[in-house]
């Protein structure tokens, strides 16, 4: 088994964080996408996606997409910590909460960087190098899409210590990468005190496995 990674980037972060909470060991392989290693072989017949992380298992199979990843290697291994939850409501809130995060926030920041920023130009769709223009209001729109999900977050952080519950999940890792990726495109988000508070925590947490 290997797990391809590029270190630098919000998905790969993902599951890197995943790993580190819950102790899972996994060999790592260092794919430079800034220079394009994804669309070269063997890479690309891996993973035709030609994004990362990608997971390559013993019998050949590629799994694409962090979290993906990250539930197939907590099925699969004997830990302790259950970051997609134990019991079918806790699995729920959480895939809840995930899910929300990733449509309002992390979705569309990614779109709004890539289309804001001089060095996406012809990378403006995640796997791929193509003529498609930059459009400035995607990144607008990003950051209105991601204004809306910290009102409710913020309002629903105040009643719990993590985002699907009292427990650290893999939520929390995808909403702090929300918030990198918020913090990337340049938004104000200062009035959101119970968000900066939690991405506080958060960071302090994750900076400890540097």
């Amino acid at each position: 088994m290997k797990l391809y990674q590029f270190d630098m980037a919000p998905a790969s972060k993902r599951v890197y964080f995943f790993l580190k909470e819950t102790g899972i060991e996994v060999p790592m392989v260092q794919i430079n996408v800034r220079d394009g290693d994804q669309f070269q072989e063997p890479f690309n017949s891996l993973n035709p996606f030609n994004c990362i992380p990608f997971l390559e298992l013993e019998d050949g199979t590629t799994i694409s997409e962090s979290v993906a990843i990250c539930r197939f290697l907590e099925e699969t291994n004997n830990t302790s910590k259950k970051l997609f939850g134990k019991i079918s409501k806790e699995r729920a809130i959480i895939e809840m909460w995930n899910r929300r995060l990733e449509i309002d926030g992390y979705i569309p920041l990614i779109n709004g960087i890539r289309n804001k920023f001089e060095r996406y130009k012809g990378k403006v769709l995640p796997g791929t190098r193509n003529d498609l223009p930059q459009v400035p209001a995607i990144a607008k729109r990003a950051i209105e899409s991601c204004r809306i999900l910290f009102e409710r977050l913020n309002a629903h952080l105040n009643t719990t210590s993590y985002v699907a519950g009292e427990a650290f999940s893999i939520a929390d890792i995808t909403g702090y990468e929300v918030v990198q990726l918020a913090i990337a495109i340049e938004m104000d988000f200062d009035e959101f005190e119970e968000v900066k508070a939690w991405h506080k925590k958060l960071d302090k947490r994750f900076k400890s496995y540097e």
